[in-house]
């Protein structure tokens, strides 16, 4: 049974980092921070979830920057009960994948807890003041397959927030595999 996030805490600020990207740079908020907004992901390389939706990820955030919203991942799953979410498998996964974006490694778990993160993948989408405005799904899953029928959920509420400030009042869950905490 997949987890689901919560409802959008609309208007909490964006939490600081600094983590160490797959091209191995310390990257902080200020340095993905976009013009006119900023999405921050929590994925990992093995969930279910993820990989039904990586493609559509890469194609948002591509699409996002040419709005001016910046966009990073961040993975903190337990990578020694969860292998598959190593390190060095985060490099292979952002390359076989072409992820543009930063992909940031949570080794101490805190970043996800500060964000409260729930599960894989999880969308925390901000305005150009780093205020949260979406915290829904990137598009449906029928059966792990993605319903493409135009544009994705996410890349909708995100256009809407770097035109407006805003994101939409009505919004899915993400649903997805939970965080590996470590014990």
């Amino acid at each position: 049974m997949p987890i689901q996030t919560p409802i959008c805490d609309f208007g909490q600020k964006a939490h600081d980092f600094k983590l160490k990207s797959t091209d191995k740079k310390i990257i902080s908020l200020d340095d993905i921070k976009g013009e006119n907004g900023t999405l921050i992901m929590f994925i990992c390389n093995h969930c279910p979830y993820v990989k039904a939706v990586t493609k559509d990820i890469v194609e948002d955030c591509n699409k996002l920057k040419n709005i001016g919203i910046n966009s990073v991942a961040i993975c903190a799953n337990d990578a020694e009960n969860y292998p598959e979410d190593s390190f060095d498998n985060m490099i292979k996964f952002s390359k076989k994948n072409q992820f543009t974006f930063p992909y940031l490694n949570d080794e101490t778990q805190e970043i996800a807890k500060t964000y409260d993160a729930v599960c894989t993948p999880d969308f925390f989408g901000y305005n150009k003041n780093l205020e949260l405005q979406y915290r829904g799904r990137l598009r449906e899953l029928k059966n792990l397959i993605p319903v493409r029928d135009g544009e994705s959920d996410l890349f909708r509420a995100m256009k809407q927030i770097s035109e407006t400030g805003k994101g939409p009042e009505k919004q899915t869950p993400s649903a997805g595999c939970s965080i590996k905490w470590k014990q």
